[in-house]
């Protein structure tokens, strides 16, 4: 079964088996310890340091284990804030990080502090200039991500990294996505990522804070770690990461390449196959394995449920998957299509398996899969020519409150073959995603959308959609 989710965790490497396996036997010990078993452990936690610190590029007494990609994140933000605390409480993120950085930057603002969200154009990046304009006098600390995790967008990290270093701002790049491909570039201060992202095993996080830059760990102290991650170190899980770190690394050119070409062809397929579909994400700026796209008229649990049924591990950042009733905070920040939402990740190496093959079998089955979620659905099949009505036919009304996505859309799309040229269609929906959806509708199918007004009595949103064609 093709395993398309390797953005969310990727298959254990079998270097990462290997040496999680021997040092299970060799490095059980405390490292702490100065008996020859506890020498042996220390032995096998320097050389994973370093290891890891060269494929980050940063010095070994830069960088600590974490128990996880998000204690990394949260224990950067908090340290470095700590650190610059006297200076002021002003924290900058993209609109499209990470939660584990959105959450910190939540927990941030309900302790007093202050926090600016730059946004994102419609390919998921950041225009450097807006994180320049964003700095201030009293900024602590600003959060970039390397590449997005839901759509594979490369963010200009040199750039803002530039504008932060001479505005004399630390800057935090979350590596999670990237750190398998190649190191991050530019002058950043402090650094994080996730082993489980590039076939390490799960539970290890990697936090580099280089010299110079202010820090104070949050919380307890600790002797382990400099006092940044407390804590008995899992060392056999800490050399598996750095082992396979090493080894992804050693493949990286030929597997971007080969990933590349796989992934270019679902981001060609798709649209030709597929009715009502939308690609997001930078077509060139990418990271190799990820391909995104939304689908019209499509419930994105639903849709998910068939791919696995047909034999194909895929993920959304879709609004109606059974853990979130909201749009995903990365589409709604793009501006893009959020229903019916897909993202394709595929694993690097020999421990994925992914053929081009496996690619053409997922484009051969999911037209039929969305065809037939869509029956389920009541789409209609296709929109027919205007009506013939005069423009002062007045405004259709859609009643879509207390229906969820895609529920409004579907609602609008049945009424659009009797709307006259020049009429209004109001679609009244209490269903955040429509405030995405029916504006992503009008431009697909080249229609205007005219905004939104309140619903009176103050049930829900009216989205007007004027036919203009």
């Amino acid at each position: 079964m093709p395993y398309f989710d390797a953005a969310s965790a990727a298959p254990l490497h079998p270097v990462a088996r290997q040496a999680l396996l021997a040092s299970l036997d060799e490095g059980w010990a405390d490292p702490a310890r100065l008996y020859r078993e506890g020498r042996r452990a220390r032995l096998l936690l320097d050389a994973a340091r370093e290891a890891a610190a060269e494929a980050v590029g940063c010095r070994p007494d830069e960088l600590v284990f974490t128990s996880s990609g998000t204690r990394a994140v949260h224990s950067g933000i908090a340290g470095a804030l700590g650190g610059r605390r006297r200076l002021g409480r002003h924290l900058i993120v993209s609109a499209v990080e990470h939660s584990s950085v959105l959450h910190a930057a939540e927990s941030h603002e309900a302790e007093g502090g202050t926090v600016t969200r730059v946004g994102v154009d419609r390919t998921g990046a950041v225009d450097p200039g807006a994180y320049a304009a964003a700095l201030r006098p009293d900024t602590a600390l600003a959060c970039l991500q390397s590449a997005n995790h839901e759509v594979g967008t490369e963010q200009p990290v040199g750039e803002v990294a530039a504008a932060c270093r001479a505005a004399g701002v630390p800057l935090l790049v979350d590596a999670a996505q990237s750190l398998g491909w190649g190191p991050v570039t530019g002058d950043w201060s402090l650094l994080t990522a996730s082993a489980h992202k590039w076939g390490g095993p799960a539970g290890v996080g990697l936090l580099a804070v280089r010299k110079g830059t202010r820090f104070a760990p949050a919380g307890p102290g600790d002797e382990r770690e400099s006092g940044r991650a407390p804590g008995f170190e899992n060392l056999p899980a800490i050399v598996a990461a750095a082992a396979s770190l090493r080894a992804v690394r050693a493949e990286a050119a030929r597997e971007a390449e080969r990933l590349r070409e796989l992934t270019a062809r679902i981001r060609a397929g798709v649209p030709e196959l597929v009715p009502d579909v939308e690609v997001v994400g930078d077509p060139e700026r990418r990271l190799p394995g990820i391909v995104t796209f939304s689908c019209l008229y499509v419930d994105g649990e639903t849709l998910l449920h068939e791919l696995d049924r047909a034999g194909y591990s895929v993920s959304s950042g879709s609004s109606c998957t059974s853990s979130t009733l909201t749009p995903s905070h990365v589409l709604v920040a793009m501006g893009v299509l959020s229903e019916g939402n897909v993202r394709v990740s595929l694993p690097a190496g020999e421990a994925g398996g992914v053929s081009a093959e496996d690619v053409d079998g997922f484009l051969a089955v999911l037209p039929e899969v969305v065809r037939g979620v869509r029956e389920k659905l009541g789409v209609p099949v296709a929109s027919g020519p205007a009506a013939a009505e005069e423009p002062e036919a007045g405004t259709v009304v859609v009643d879509a409150l207390g229906k969820r996505c895609p529920i409004p859309v579907i609602e609008l799309a049945k009424v659009w073959e009797r709307v006259p040229v020049g009429a209004v269609v109001r679609v009244l929906s209490d269903d955040e995603a429509a405030r995405l959806d029916i504006p992503a509708w009008c431009e697909m199918r080249g229609q205007r959308y005219e905004g939104e007004e309140a619903v009176e009595g103050g049930a829900g949103v009216a989205y007007l959609v004027r036919r203009v064609s």
